[in-house]
């Protein structure tokens, strides 16, 4: 369940990606909240070591301990009084001194705990989920009923049913049963054009840029058909689901759906890039090429890495370099992790955390690839551009 003041994923992050570079540090707290086989939570163990170890790395009484001693205290409260029984996962991000606090929990789960203090918001592992649990639409149907489910984050947040003219058949010959059939039919459009209006609306309204559709023989046909290019260019599967179907099998199965979508498109987002780098086009690869157009304002599309242990490239003292080049300050305050985060470099995740901010100021898709062998020859970034040499195309 989303559950931060009613925003979506997508407009926290734009949010986050908009808190300037501080000073004082800055927390962000990422915890499983899964309970365990006992049924109790398992994070707090985490949450009190790392919170101590850390705080003592402050000076005492400096303006940076007693920001970050308030920032401790208050995540602790709030773990304590507003989690929700329903989260499977939450991130936190604090920074009392800079006027920041920003909690999302979510019914999909985090896999790791990780605390992350530096002078930003470290954000890559939110628009990680955003990426692995996308908002999209839902279309189950017959021929006298629909269902349009709108899902985000692993949990239907919307649901609309539709309901048409139910018919007989007929066993009445000759003519008659002709015009029966024929009114059969009309019946059966009708319904499915008021299905392709309610979608419409649904789609515009939420933003959503991919469709799964589930239906019989009959009206899956007639529904493609009815459907506007612009709809019709959002599915990205089909999958055999009764009308009627239970909430948690229509989330599994189109899922897996999204995520075998998910696979393929990789390949081709790719090859798209690297293509169009090749000759000169709207494509660059590696890091700093990346981060360049990124300040410039002319990528539309990042694709970066999955994982943040397949960016090392990033850490690297000539990717340093371009950052300080591009005008990215050094961090403010030295950056500590401890869980998933440090798994990586500490310099990788910051130039990570800096191509994703990027992205979202500049309104620009982001684009997990899965399979690391795709970017590795280019560091594990490359970018879909807008325009080159600061001329629209």
């Amino acid at each position: 369940m989303r559950l931060f003041h009613g925003m979506t994923l997508s407009d926290q992050l734009d949010s986050l990606a908009a808190f300037e570079q501080s000073p004082y540090p800055v927390v962000s707290l990422y915890l499983n909240t899964q309970p365990g086989s006992t049924g109790k939570d398992q994070y707090q163990t985490f949450v009190r070591k790392e919170f101590a170890a850390r705080s003592r790395t402050y000076r005492d009484h400096s303006p940076e301990r007693e920001s970050l001693d308030k920032d401790l205290e208050r995540i602790s409260r709030y773990l304590e009084t507003e989690l929700q029984p329903s989260a499977n996962g939450v991130a936190i991000f604090a920074c009392s001194a800079g006027e920041l606090f920003d909690a999302v929990q979510l019914t999909a789960p985090i896999q790791r705990h990780s605390l992350y203090i530096g002078d930003q918001p470290h954000l890559y592992p939110l628009a990680r989920l955003e990426s692995q649990y996308p908002r999209y639409a839902a279309v189950l149907t017959d021929t006298n009923s629909a269902r349009i489910l709108v899902v985000a984050t692993g949990e239907v947040v919307d649901e609309r049913e539709l309901k048409g003219v139910k018919t007989r058949r007929t066993s009445q010959g000759g003519w008659s049963q002709a015009r029966f059939q024929r009114h059969l039919e009309n019946f059966h459009l009708q319904h499915v054009k008021e299905v392709v209006d309610v979608l419409d609306r649904i789609v515009q309204e939420e933003g959503i840029e991919q469709i799964v559709v589930a239906g019989d023989e009959v009206v899956t046909p007639l529904l493609r058909e009815q459907m506007p290019k612009r709809l019709a260019e959002k599915i990205v599967d089909q999958v055999r689901l009764e009308a009627a179907a239970p909430a948690d099998e229509i989330l599994r199965m189109t899922l897996e759906a999204m995520k075998k979508s998910d696979q393929a498109s990789d390949i081709e987002a790719v090859d798209s890039v690297v293509g169009a780098y090749r000759a000169g086009g709207l494509g660059v690869v590696g890091p700093e090429e990346t981060l360049e157009a990124l300040i410039q304002g002319q990528v539309d599309t990042l694709l970066i890495n999955a994982s943040v242990r397949d960016l090392e490239s990033l850490g690297t003292p000539s990717v340093q370099s371009a950052a300080n080049d591009a005008g990215i300050e050094e961090p403010a305050v030295e950056a500590s992790s401890a869980g998933e985060a440090a798994e990586g470099n500490p310099q990788a995740v910051r130039i990570a955390d800096e191509l994703i901010a990027k992205a979202k100021q500049t309104s620009a898709r982001i684009k997990f690839i899965e399979d690391s062998a795709l970017l590795a020859p280019y560091g594990g970034v490359a970018a879909q551009l807008r325009f080159r040499g600061g001329l629209v195309r």
